[in-house]
């Protein structure tokens, strides 16, 4: 018998959901970084086995809204609850339980569908403070089964990975078995440059700024693959941070990014980025479709 499904990962920002689907993907698809708002979009990984095939949805974590993106990022993560075969929900290993995740196992508590809880960062933490954390939340009495692992270090995803395959449904390959992601390679290089710049950037930046590419265009001749690119950031004093004296950041940010999207590629690519500025988008609901948020 095959088995199939949808699984969505969802918790608070920064808990560890794209470190935990890049781990079993093999892949680096979902961007990564210390600050909020990383994930914007609903992102298709899939693992796929001899008998069976997962598709995880990495959503936007789940935020009060500040801004008309905001709004989008909470419709994606709250609509896949109701779309999915299992519901996985991390949170790190922290003893005190925040107000958003007080928010979160609020929304969870009215649904059905079988929830998987995982408690990232164990790795920071003894075997003692597992157990407690783990007994806290079982007393909740609503997880299928509640799983201490580490993302980064790959600690008992394999048993994770188990668990949701006994809960998939009988169901067909959805999508061939050396396919990770269902994003186009344009949507990857994007989020590699807007990661980049998420790790370089100073707090208030990162947040407002948007990559589009311009074109992707192979050179026949050579092995050689020509990206151009634009940062969009909302603020002209946002502009001369992220280009940096003397262009210093931007080169940075585009070196960074180049290493990364040669690897995607496997080709040698020559970065292309430009900055603009377009105002205040985040708040402007016509610019959040323009720039794909629909």
């Amino acid at each position: 018998m095959y088995r199939s499904g949808f699984v969505t990962v969802v918790g608070r920002p920064n808990v560890g959901k794209s470190t935990l689907l890049n781990e079993i993907v093999g892949e680096k698809i979902s961007i990564i970084s210390d600050k909020p708002q990383t994930t914007r979009n609903k992102i298709q990984l899939v693992y796929t086995d001899r008998d069976y095939q997962i598709v995880f949805l990495d959503t936007p974590g789940i935020q009060m809204p500040k801004n008309k993106l905001g709004e989008y990022m909470l419709k994606i993560s709250k609509e896949t609850l109701e779309e999915v075969d299992i519901i996985t929900f991390m949170v790190d290993s922290s003893f005190e339980t925040g107000r958003l995740d007080n928010y979160i196992i609020k929304e969870l508590g009215t649904i059905k569908t079988p929830i998987i809880l995982l408690i990232n960062k164990i790795d920071t933490i003894n075997k003692e403070d597992v157990e407690k954390l783990v007994l806290k939340y079982e007393q909740m009495n609503m997880f299928h089964k509640i799983i201490p692992v580490s993302a980064i270090n790959g600690t008992n995803i394999d048993l994770y990975i188990r668990t949701v395959k006994d809960l998939l449904p009988e169901g067909p390959q959805y999508f061939p078995e050396d396919m990770i992601t269902d994003q186009p390679e344009r949507f990857i290089i994007s989020e590699i440059i807007r990661e980049k710049a998420l790790l370089n950037l100073q707090e208030e930046v990162p947040h407002g700024i948007f990559v589009g590419i311009e074109e992707i265009k192979k050179r026949q001749e050579q092995d050689l693959i020509d990206v151009f690119a634009t940062i969009y950031c909302e603020k002209e004093s946002h502009k001369g941070i992220i280009i940096g004296k003397n262009g210093r950041m931007l080169k940075t940010i585009g070196q960074q990014s180049r290493s990364d999207i040669e690897k995607l590629l496997g080709s040698r690519v020559n970065l292309q980025i430009w900055v603009k500025v377009e105002k205040n988008w985040r708040e402007k609901e016509a610019k959040v479709k323009y720039f794909g948020y629909r």
